[in-house]
């Protein structure tokens, strides 16, 4: 699409609406940014977004209701992910025929290379991160972005023919892409997650199959064997299918038997690493290097770089990130444990006894499978935020009686200081969101770090 001198509304006005309105205004179209949100400062955003800019570029940023005015002079709408498809206001916008992309898919039209994209329920940083690991050991033009934290649109025009884009996306990105087309995708398991906003379980799967939607058989698509949602999917795909499996051996694909990561894609299966090698923890980030490998291999990355990368990979920061330990009392924090698949992950991973704190914002989630996987690991469970009251009557209904509500994350830690002793551990691991306490899971993350720091 040519976009010079086209008026383009960009709607949302985070981190991801900025870098688009960037790339836009870079390629000559006039920005307007669009935030429902009256409390903001328009002048500080449009500096911001300026900020760098073409001489002369042609920027506004509306705040509260969006008038018709300028619904009737669009020639294309770009979605942050943060921002539900289904409003009202989107729907207007559909009627006139207004072209609806995602930020992703901005990107991708006038992005350069090829991209290895990933998504899944839980998994997807420290797998991401790790295939960048290895893409960077391997090519010298390589970018991580998406969910991770780094706007594709931010590094777009900067890519080249032989640029390699490896990308987190997550189920509100993908779900408004047209052409995006990854050279190897992944999609590592499926649970109930952001059910809030997709509000059905088939149209929250939906969105995460897009990701391969337009490959080809040119393409190939990693799979997790042990996913009924995942290994169904495989069966009617274009592209190739790759899986991976921590429970059992494969003819084709990436598995784990007697403690070591193989790869059998043709002739004799190979050996990646012994588990016992790796500085991961957990089947559930074996599961995660496997998917990291099978996608580097399809793309034809040597094996000395991908063992070797996979070895040294030191793991993604809040999650089930080793903290300190003060008075024999171990602490880890798994602040990015934001629903109950990711933080049974973070229990699983525990080999002591451990004092839990739980609860956050409220993405209509149940707390059943989280609360029975305790198994005699959790020993106390500190609960705060909208959840707490939640999570105590089910943790009650199941048996779990050794339950404290608190009003504030420092009271959160501070109960868990005064109950834990030598060679326990005390696990930040919350089944939610930070929303509401906290900006993102990260925040979140960085003060439990700095009050277990100061103890």
């Amino acid at each position: 699409m040519e976009l010079l001198n086209k008026k383009v509304l960009v709607f949302g006005s985070g981190i991801s609406g900025v870098a688009a309105s960037r790339l836009l205004l870079e390629k000559g179209a006039g920005v307007i940014l669009y935030d429902g949100n009256t409390s903001l400062d328009a002048e500080k955003i449009r500096g911001e977004i300026l900020l760098g800019a073409p001489c002369g570029a042609d920027m506004q940023v509306v705040l509260g209701e969006l008038p018709d005015t300028i619904l009737d002079s669009l020639s294309l709408t770009v979605m942050s992910p943060g921002v539900p498809t289904d409003l009202p206001v989107v729907d207007r916008m559909r009627e006139k025929g207004i072209p609806i992309w995602g930020e992703i898919e901005l990107a991708y039209v006038y992005g350069k290379g090829d991209v290895l994209a990933i998504t899944g329920t839980n998994g997807k940083t420290t797998t991401t991160a790790l295939l960048g690991e290895i893409m960077k050991n391997y090519r010298e033009s390589t970018f991580v972005v998406g969910n991770i934290g780094n706007p594709y649109t931010s590094i777009a025009l900067k890519t080249r023919e032989d640029s390699v884009i490896v990308a987190e996306m997550s189920s509100f990105q993908l779900e408004s892409i047209h052409t995006f087309r990854p050279r190897v995708s992944a999609m590592l398991n499926i649970t109930p997650d952001h059910l809030n906003r997709h509000h059905t379980m088939e149209a929250y799967i939906g969105a995460k199959q897009n990701i391969a939607k337009n490959q080809t058989a040119e393409d190939t698509c990693v799979l997790n064997f042990e996913d009924e949602v995942t290994r169904k999917f495989g069966e009617n795909l274009s592209a190739q299918v790759l899986y991976f499996s921590s429970q059992r051996k494969l003819e084709k694909g990436i598995y784990l038997e007697d403690g070591r990561i193989m790869l059998s894609l043709e002739g004799e299966p190979v050996e990646i690493c012994r588990i016992d090698e790796l500085k991961l923890l957990g089947t559930h980030n074996h599961e995660n290097v496997m998917a990291a490998a099978a996608m580097a291999a399809a793309y034809g990355v040597p094996m000395e770089i991908i063992r070797r990368t996979v070895m040294e990979f030191q793991g993604v920061e809040h999650r089930i990130e080793f903290v300190a330990e003060k008075n024999g009392v171990a602490y880890y924090n798994d602040s990015k444990g934001t629903n109950s698949d990711a933080a049974i992950k973070g229990i699983q991973a525990m080999n002591r006894p451990t004092l839990l704190i739980g609860g956050g914002y409220d993405k209509d989630s149940s707390y059943e499978e989280w609360i029975e996987a305790f198994e005699g690991k959790v020993k106390k469970l500190v609960l705060l935020g909208a959840t707490r009251e939640k999570i105590d009557e089910t943790a009650r209904r199941l048996g779990f009686t050794d339950t404290v509500l608190v009003d504030t994350f420092e009271e959160a830690v501070d109960v868990c200081v005064k109950n834990a002793v030598p060679g326990d551990a005390v696990l930040l691991s919350p089944a939610c969101a930070s929303w509401g306490m906290f900006k993102n899971y990260e925040e979140r993350g960085d003060k439990f770090k700095e009050l277990v720091n100061q103890l």
